[in-house]
């Protein structure tokens, strides 16, 4: 299938990952692909992300999971995926057709179980980048690395061992005191790119129960409510460690229009990914980049990387 044409102002280059338009997909608000094809141009999209794919197959949290609330969802899943062999057997086919830049989201328990799927994903052409998902709140032990920086900077590294083609992104916690140091530990083990935020921890109550609302008590908050926590984040982490270390940013958490990515551009992303607001509007990731390039005829820009880090703080 030939790539509808984009405006090549859109186009961007993140250490070797090449977009057409700086939006992509957040992981675990798309599925494998195909859930969303019937309502997502693929061919006019930056780049998919794969919910996060583990060693073996996992059920999932109980339900309920999803709790709807003003600014936002609050969602348990728990890494509820089909595994790494049914993935290859299963999804990969799919995302070999996709007319855009895939990256797959990978989770685990251990370094080996990041090693092993990184490594089994690692030859196939189709795949663009893997995205290190070590900051999920809504599994017991998924912190685990999101929170501790030389845990971070070793799982990294043993994993851009065998990872050498794809690009090596590092999706970052914010349930840390300091985020900035746990991206200096993404760098420092080989990391390619940052994509920060993912979710906060978060839970509400049933008044009437006295019961948590998620079975699992806690989970990841996310949508509109937390822009500008995570825009801050980006801020931070670009500011102290990123540009200096020349490592581009995917910049998410609550964005819903073409306003709120280029908030995230000037605070310091050289890319966006959607995720809450897909659950509203699939073709949102479409019309951001269209209003985009709206925004760079209106404001005489050449490209929508002149936008990245453009921040006036003086």
């Amino acid at each position: 299938m030939d790539a509808t044409p984009t405006d090549p102002r859109l186009a961007v280059d993140l250490a070797g990952l090449r977009l057409r338009t700086p939006v992509l997909t957040a992981s675990g608000t798309c599925g494998y692909g195909p859930e969303y094809a019937d309502v997502l141009d693929y061919r006019r999209l930056g780049g998919f992300v794969t919910k996060s794919i583990t060693r073996e197959e996992r059920r999932g949290n109980d339900p309920p999971r999803l709790v709807e609330l003003p600014g936002g969802v609050l969602n348990s899943i728990g890494l509820a995926n089909v595994g790494l062999q049914r993935f290859l057997a299963e999804k990969l086919p799919f995302l070999r057709s996709l007319p855009t830049t895939v990256v797959v989201n990978v989770a685990g328990h251990s370094v080996a179980d990041y090693v092993e799927v990184a490594a089994a994903l690692e030859p196939h052409q189709c795949i663009a980048g893997i995205e290190l998902n070590v900051s999920c709140p809504n599994v017991a032990d998924g912190l685990v690395f999101g929170t501790d920086a030389r845990r971070l900077r070793e799982l990294t590294a043993a994993v851009r061992a065998v990872v050498r083609r794809a690009r090596l992104i590092v999706k970052l916690s914010p349930n840390v005191t300091d985020i900035a140091e746990l991206a200096q530990a993404a760098i420092d083990g080989g990391a390619d790119i940052l994509s920060l935020t993912n979710t906060y921890v978060g839970m509400s109550i049933d008044v009437h129960t006295w019961r948590p609302a998620l079975a699992n008590v806690t989970g990841g908050w996310s949508g509109p409510a937390i822009k500008p926590l995570a825009l801050y984040a980006v801020h931070r982490v670009y500011r102290l460690v990123a540009k200096p270390a020349g490592v581009p940013i995917i910049g998410m958490g609550g964005i819903q229009n073409t306003d709120d990515a280029v908030e995230f551009f000037l605070a310091g992303a050289s890319a966006i990914a959607v995720g809450t607001a897909l659950f509203i509007d699939p073709s949102l990731p479409i019309k951001i980049a269209d209003g985009l390039a709206a925004y760079l005829e209106t404001h005489d820009l050449p490209r929508v990387a002149a936008l990245t880090g453009r921040l006036r703080c003086d």
